[in-house]
């Protein structure tokens, strides 16, 4: 791809790479700083997209994994060393923490529960659970439009029964307070 294909490519990217930044950061001016970053680490690692791929997903996750990176480094910057013996680490900022085990499970079962779906229904999901438009999958897919639209629909509500008796009203609480 050439440098004008490429840059091309990074403008009509523009928008929706804004748009997943701010979902990310839900704040504008760290949504833009974060688009600045993705865009500038692009176009320096230009070399490393392989023709052929989906442009789309290569800046995506390129802006997902900054945001990890600058959140754990947020994360470790709260963090301080207590000079007591056994050099324990404590968290500065004396606010609770929160124990994150029960979510991680939740997440576990999930992806367990996407796996279990049948590949037709499992891989336009999951495509559009990674941002694709639904125009994108169909294409992607070689399907139609309304084919790729019931098939994620027939996934989430799959996904929905099954968590449903796994939980039971368990979940619905919880879906009702969220």
């Amino acid at each position: 791809m050439s440098t004008l294909e490429f840059n091309k490519n990074l403008d009509l990217l523009q928008e929706p790479l804004h748009a997943f930044a701010y979902s990310l950061t839900k704040n504008t001016e760290d949504a833009k700083d974060l688009y600045q970053e993705t865009a500038y680490r692009a176009i320096n690692n230009r070399d490393k997209f392989m023709e052929d791929t989906n442009f789309k997903a290569w800046t995506f996750t390129i802006m997902k994994n900054i945001f990890i990176n600058n959140y754990r480094k947020k994360v470790r910057s709260n963090t301080m060393l207590d000079a007591t013996e056994g050099n324990f680490f404590l968290n500065s900022g004396g606010e609770k923490v929160q124990n994150e085990g029960g979510r991680n499970m939740l997440m576990k079962e999930l992806q367990l529960m996407i796996g279990m779906l049948d590949d037709s229904v499992r891989k336009p999901f999951l495509m559009h659970y990674e941002g694709f438009k639904y125009h994108e999958i169909a294409e992607e897919l070689n399907l139609p439009l309304g084919t790729v639209k019931s098939r994620i629909f027939f996934a989430r509500k799959t996904l929905k029964d099954k968590i449903g008796k796994l939980y039971g009203d368990l979940y619905l609480i919880r879906s009702m307070s969220a």
